[in-house]
């Protein structure tokens, strides 16, 4: 009898391994040319955007004068009349550039000695420090202001975060300050619960900008980095543009946001001196956000017996436009801080002002 040869039900070159992993080569083949590609963008637009910063920071003179603080550079900004009363400005937390944050203001207290300093991670000052506790960011203030021979008690003012630090540090050199302003400064007690991680060793946000990727995306929309406000000068909004790319994620920055818990917490219970003049400017939008934002300011300021509350309408960055009436109100209320009280000066209730032009 013949036999008939059984033909394979399968190809014969079915199941072998070599053919079993061709797709999954293919795959990982065209992952490693798009993360090679990718590679070589990013190196591409590390470098680039490196170029450009170095040729910008070249072809702009700097503001300010470098003073060395803490064994390291900060930036100095001084402007309005010398020998007057000196008023120190500090900028809120992450401001890019506070000396150009502050100009409207700036140009509104034009008959004051006004000093802009700016912290480690602000402006033209270093941008990176020793830890950002209140006490070192105090002691740093202080040994800048120093330098300076003021020959005067000085008057601070501080925007949002820097509540934190003016309240440190009447109470560290209280015969150096006269009065304090606050323009909607953050208090402790609004900070209480916020958790502190300064351990963090990924800083995503410096990454975006070391590469490139936050140039780029001002380019395409630098109304991103622009105040909201009519009171800039074209080239104050394009350097601002320029140092948001050069100073965005830098590491004082970052550990100083990741301490805001625990500056709060070191912060618990602490009160001004109860006969330092302080006026705070908080912001309408802050007041209707931000849960008992007006009670916990009235509360910071109980025990103080020449104080005042002014709500102005805007948001949180109130001296982008309101410059006007916080220079008159501010003045008004130095004025009065100087004209002796007695003994039993009533304190100020909180009082709403016009929107300023």
């Amino acid at each position: 009898m013949s036999q008939v040869a059984h033909k394979p039900s399968h190809p014969p070159t079915e199941g072998t391994p070599g053919k079993r992993r061709l797709p999954f080569r293919r795959t990982l083949r065209i992952a490693g040319v798009i993360a090679i590609t990718g590679l070589g963008i990013t190196l591409a637009s590390t470098a680039a955007n490196a170029f450009l910063e170095q040729q910008e920071k070249s072809g702009t003179a700097q503001y300010g004068d470098l003073v060395k603080v803490a064994g390291g550079a900060m930036n100095v900004y001084r402007a309005g009349t010398e020998g007057a009363q000196p008023l120190v400005l500090l900028s809120g937390l992450g401001t890019i550039a506070p000396a150009l944050d502050f100009a409207p203001l700036i140009r509104e207290l034009s008959s004051y000695d006004v000093i802009v300093v700016e912290a480690f991670g602000y402006g033209y000052s270093d941008m990176s420090a020793r830890e950002r506790t209140v006490k070192n960011i105090s002691t740093e203030l202080h040994e800048a202001l120093s330098s300076l021979d003021l020959g005067k008690p000085y008057v601070l003012a501080g925007h949002s975060i820097a509540g934190f630090y003016t309240l440190d540090y009447t109470n560290r050199y209280p015969d150096e300050v006269s009065a304090v302003i606050g323009i909607d400064p953050t208090v402790p007690a609004a900070k209480a619960d916020t958790a502190s991680s300064p351990d963090v060793s990924i800083n995503v946000e410096k990454i975006l900008s070391t590469i490139g990727l936050v140039r780029t995306v001002i380019s395409i929309a630098p109304g991103l980095a622009d105040p909201a406000s009519d009171d800039f000068t074209p080239a104050e909004l394009e350097r601002m543009r320029q140092m948001t790319s050069w100073n965005y994620g830098n590491a004082a920055v970052a550990d100083e946001t990741a301490r805001v818990g625990s500056n709060a917490a070191a912060l618990h219970g602490v009160t001004y001196p109860d006969d330092l003049p302080v006026l705070d400017f908080i912001a309408s939008d802050s007041v209707a956000t931000i849960p008992n934002w007006l009670k916990t300011h009235e509360n910071q300021l109980k025990n103080v017996s020449h104080h005042e509350i002014v709500e102005l309408e805007g948001p949180h960055y109130l001296h982008w436009a309101q410059s006007k009436a916080m220079a008159a109100k501010l003045t008004k209320f130095l004025q009065e801080s100087a004209t002796p009280q007695g003994p039993s000066t009533p304190r100020a209730s909180a009082t709403v002002a016009e929107p300023g032009n």
